[in-house]
């Protein structure tokens, strides 16, 4: 209980902390700060969407974890993406695992549901590392578009993109926490495989 309690604090520290961040870009009038701020705010407030409209309960540190990724990509917006090389590296490994995750946990669950569904580990392996590179490759196209468009609109890109070998790297690590997931999940996201099964079961009933 003191854990979980420590937990909600944390995020509500940073999400107060992202908000902070639009605020500055508002201020600023740096779009990319902004657009990136309440988007990350924006994510802070899903678990709390998805527990109370869907019932789907994440445990405690899942939503730190989520909200601690989003307000390092907020963070970076304002200058640490250019400053420090390697935060770019950081925020693409912890997004990717995040994205692993929800797509083991889901897998997972519809394999513990259905009888008609069997995922054998090594197709779970292999499909956790295609859906997070599948991810991550969309995200790069993303932010490809977006700055084209920022250049072509003449303001700041809201989403930045340093070029092919920052695309290339960025995969590895997007790979790098894929793996890890796909290896260690199965204790780690045991509680939100039973929460997301047990929600489908309620919808069948």
């Amino acid at each position: 209980m003191a854990t979980d309690t420590s937990s909600y604090r944390l995020v509500r520290w940073l999400q107060l902390a992202i908000a902070s961040i639009a605020f500055v870009g508002l201020a600023t009038r740096n779009v990319g700060v902004l657009v990136n701020g309440i988007f990350a705010f924006g994510i802070t407030v899903l678990p709390g969407v998805l527990e109370r409209d869907y019932r789907l309960s994440l445990d405690p540190w899942l939503t730190l974890w989520i909200t601690l990724a989003v307000f390092l990509h907020a963070v970076g917006m304002l200058g640490l993406y250019e400053e420090v090389w390697w935060w770019d590296h950081l925020t693409h490994f912890l997004s990717a695992t995040l994205v692993a995750s929800v797509g083991y946990a889901t897998a997972r669950a519809f394999d513990k549901h259905s009888d008609a569904v069997y995922f054998p580990p090594r197709f779970m392996f292999v499909y956790v590392l295609l859906f997070t590179l599948a991810s991550g490759v969309l995200w790069e196209v993303l932010e490809f578009v977006a700055r084209m468009s920022a250049r072509t609109v003449g303001v700041e890109p809201v989403l930045i993109q340093y070029g092919l070998n920052d695309t290339i790297t960025d995969l590895i690590f997007d790979a790098v926490g894929a793996v890890l997931v796909a290896l260690f999940g199965t204790g780690l996201l045991s509680e939100t495989v039973e929460t997301i099964q047990a929600r489908l079961s309620g919808e069948h009933d």
